[in-house]
């Protein structure tokens, strides 16, 4: 596969080191020269560059014999453009990163896809619904849905009352069996694992459950965790990600907002309508004991300095907050953040490569989930006709020992936690965790 990368900063370093650890032909585009220098340091990938809005600059890029085109710059317009263009240069497919959410209505999507965007994708309205999400499921620290819900990923840290804690995957398999969930990788330190038989699970192990649908029970027990109802939430920042989240949120829980420009306080004041909005300075930790931080049940972090994000969530859980979400753009920060008590961290740039992950691998991947804290991928597949998967039981697989693992079927309507002695069969949807190393023997096992 071809793929061409257009873009202004982090976020299109980000998918282009990514990408980069998986068998394809990557040419990154950038007006940034010193970025791209740091990119061939890190890479062996080509790189242009440029104003990727210019014909010759694409052509330069070879868009012709394009499969995908990945237009992820700051700038909405440069990006509808960049794709527009592509497409009419002879690339098979583009995907642009846009900011106004607006756009992703029907009737928008289908003019962009008339003039040559087949996708669209606004980072910040994702990640508004992925907060929205977790304030419904308080035991879960990130969530992901399959087939409209038929299975769930849920990441929870595992507490001391968790019934698996000192126990292998060997001695838990009967609570696995009663309880329809399964554990399929866990995070330790910093290192993603994906267990075997004798693996033993320990208090602090941030666990990625795969869960059958309304089994939030099953999840809490495993956890060892207690679930809560969030009924007051305050919400710092009052950018794209901030106004989403409260624009969902507002009819359902009292919501503060606190922003600091006065400016942006009038654009929100005229868009929400049951939102208390505060003009100040979210580091100001007095002002917000002033007006009653402590006495909330969510604490959102979403101004545009992570640093600022994480503390001020820091100070919130002091307080008794009991769910801290925060908005983290630095990816080192993430597991740091973890490790000392935010109990979420929501990062763009790891939403727009999991929308994007669907049209990279191979097979027919319906949905993906790049994850936080790892760099491991949740994908869902269609498994193929001819697959070799549908030839030999899932023990029979060979999947990467240690790097991939089937977490669930989805047959019809019907769901699957699946044994070594299951059969795939042509059409099912199939729920694969795998890291990057895994991920092309992987997805050629269901083509």
């Amino acid at each position: 596969m071809n793929i061409i990368i257009a873009g202004d900063g982090e976020v299109g370093f980000y998918l282009a080191k990514s990408l980069s650890q998986l068998d394809y032909n990557i040419t990154v585009v950038d007006p940034h020269s010193e970025l791209l220098a740091r990119l061939e340091k890190e890479t062996d990938l080509l790189t242009i560059a440029g104003d990727s809005t210019s014909p010759k600059v694409l052509e330069e890029a070879r868009v012709g014999e394009c499969d995908l085109l990945l237009s992820v710059l700051h700038d909405e317009p440069v990006n509808l453009m960049t794709a527009i263009l592509a497409k009419r240069l002879g690339a098979k497919k583009t995907v642009a990163r846009i900011t106004n959410a607006e756009l992703l209505s029907p009737r928008h999507r289908e003019t962009f896809r008339e003039l040559g965007v087949d996708e669209m994708v606004c980072p910040e309205r994702i990640a508004a619904k992925e907060i929205t999400n977790l304030l419904r499921h308080t035991v879960a620290t990130e969530f992901f849905d399959f087939s409209g819900g038929l299975l769930t990923m849920y990441v929870v840290r595992l507490g001391e009352q968790s019934p698996v804690v000192g126990k292998s995957v060997r001695e838990s398999a009967q609570v696995y069996s009663t309880l329809q969930v399964r554990i399929v990788a866990i995070l330790r330190h910093g290192d993603t694992v994906i267990p075997h038989s004798d693996t033993v699970f320990e208090a602090g192990d941030m666990a990625y459950i795969v869960s059958k649908a309304n089994q939030m029970d099953g999840v809490k027990r495993i956890a060892g965790g207690v679930d809560f109802e969030i009924k007051k939430v305050m919400i710092a920042g009052g950018g794209r990600i901030g106004r989403f989240a409260a624009q969902t949120l507002e009819n359902e829980k009292r919501i503060t907002l606190v922003e600091q420009s006065r400016k942006r306080c009038k654009d929100l004041a005229e868009a929400l309508s049951n939102t208390l909005i505060l003009n100040g300075d979210a580091t100001d930790i007095e002002l917000l004991k002033e007006e009653g931080l402590a006495g909330n049940d969510a604490f959102i972090a979403v101004t545009d300095s992570s640093e600022t994000n994480v503390l001020t969530c820091l100070h919130a859980r002091k307080l008794g907050i009991r769910k801290t979400i925060a908005l983290v753009e630095n990816t080192g920060f993430i597991n740091i953040s973890q490790d000392i008590g935010i109990d979420t961290i929501i990062n763009k740039k790891l939403i727009t490569a999991s929308y994007i992950a669907r049209f990279i691998v191979k097979g027919d991947a319906v949905s993906s989930k790049w994850l936080s804290g790892t760099n491991a991928e949740l994908i869902e597949f269609v498994v193929g006709r001819h697959a070799t998967a549908t030839k030999v039981t899932i023990g029979e697989l060979r999947l990467p020992e240690g790097r991939a693992t089937v977490g669930g079927i989805i047959r019809g309507r019907e769901t699957l936690l699946p044994t070594r002695d299951t059969q795939l069969r042509e059409k099912d949807k199939v729920v694969v965790f795998a890291l990057p190393s895994a991920m092309e023997k992987v997805s050629k096992l269901f083509e």
